[in-house]
């Protein structure tokens, strides 16, 4: 069973939180952690570590009972959707204005058990 957690308007550009998505994307959880724990970026590393721990938690609430240590868990998805733009304005020379646009991003994490996604390409690849 997979449980999802959302991080939305983070005040940062979409391009450079994708680095660190794609560097965790169809990990094992606690991999992921550990690329997130000791990653160069650490302003970005530390907002999608506290992603993860969310949709651990979510993952446990639908599953009373186990331990996602026991269960596999893998990173099933991860994307990076652009958010709102700030648009600010900066002074030029010559009077002339130089437009600022602080971007932002939305981040949807899936975590889901190993042997579920593993029965899920092999049925894919019957079929096809």
């Amino acid at each position: 069973m997979e449980a999802v957690a959302k991080l939305n308007n983070c005040p940062t550009s979409p391009r450079k939180m994708r680095l660190l998505a794609d560097l965790i994307r169809g990990k094992k959880v606690e991999e992921a952690y550990n690329i997130l724990r000791f990653n160069a970026k650490i302003d970005y590393a530390i907002r999608l570590e506290k992603l993860l721990r969310s949709a651990i938690a979510n993952w446990e609430q639908k599953n009373e009972g186990q331990r996602y240590e026991e269960s596999g868990l893998i990173i099933k998805t991860i994307f990076v959707d652009g958010g709102p733009m700030m648009k600010r304005i900066l002074p030029a020379p010559q009077g002339r204005a130089h437009r600022i646009r602080k971007r932002s991003n939305h981040v949807t994490l899936v975590v889901d058990t190993a042997a579920v996604k593993e029965n899920k390409v092999v049925t894919n690849n019957e079929n096809a």
